[in-house]
């Protein structure tokens, strides 16, 4: 499990670094209390033995709403849910499952592992 969260949360954390409006210090942090956040939402969600079952309980999504996991980890380093808004896609999905790790951008982009 953590070699997945981390894998997920490093992901929206490059994706953040990308703006090049944040210092590696909050980019740190952000996703340090990310994947925090993220072990502790999954910790009873987790099934090795059936990686489908649960994946709609571990979805990270931005959809014209925040995912409260990602403002959570935002709110560590002082940025609002607005501000994310302008800073990672208005659309983005990903799955974070046991053994793999996807995403899509966009409502009809393309998965990616």
């Amino acid at each position: 499990m953590r070699t997945e969260i981390s894998t997920a949360a490093s992901f929206i954390t490059r994706l953040l670094r990308t703006t090049g409006l944040l210092s590696e210090e909050q980019l740190h942090q952000f996703g340090a209390s990310l994947e925090q956040s993220l072990g502790e939402h999954y910790k009873h969600h987790w099934f090795p033995q059936a990686p489908c079952r649960g994946s709609g309980y571990r979805c990270i999504r931005i959809n014209h709403k925040m995912d409260p996991l990602i403002g959570k980890a935002a709110s560590t380093i002082g940025l609002h849910r607005e501000q994310l808004f302008t800073l990672l896609p208005s659309e983005l999905t990903m799955w974070v499952d046991p053994y793999e790790v996807s995403y899509r951008i966009g409502e009809d982009g393309s998965i990616c592992v």
